[in-house]
């Protein structure tokens, strides 16, 4: 199993910038893709960004250009570096993990952007 603690949600003003963190129990070297989800209240949750083991990223349309997603095997940390906030970025924050074949939750952190 993975366990997964993400870090550093909060509130930030628009046109800000925020960096989440997501902590994996389990060396990352292990594991395949990472991804960050969102979800608002009242929507299903949505993928955000994903990247494999080799570091090939993928990004939602509606991120594309703002935010980065990147990971640190040697220190099982996952980021995403998000700039240029909007308020319809508002959401808790999910990371993901795949590992040998199971997908894995954290339990997600709060990002509200303020117009």
């Amino acid at each position: 199993q993975v366990q997964l603690v993400e870090s550093g949600g909060g509130l930030v003003q628009a046109g800000g910038s925020l960096r989440l963190s997501c902590a994996a129990s389990t060396t990352m070297y292990s594991i395949d893709d990472m991804g960050w989800y969102r979800q608002a209240p009242g929507k299903q949750r949505e993928l955000v960004a994903v990247i494999t083991r080799g570091g090939t990223t993928a990004y939602a349309d509606s991120v594309k250009g703002r935010f980065t997603i990147s990971r640190d095997n040697a220190k099982n940390t996952l980021t995403l570096q998000m700039n240029s906030l909007k308020p319809e970025d508002t959401s808790v924050y999910y990371c993901n993990a795949r590992y040998f074949g199971n997908h894995y939750w954290g339990q997600g952190t709060q990002v509200t952007v303020s117009s």
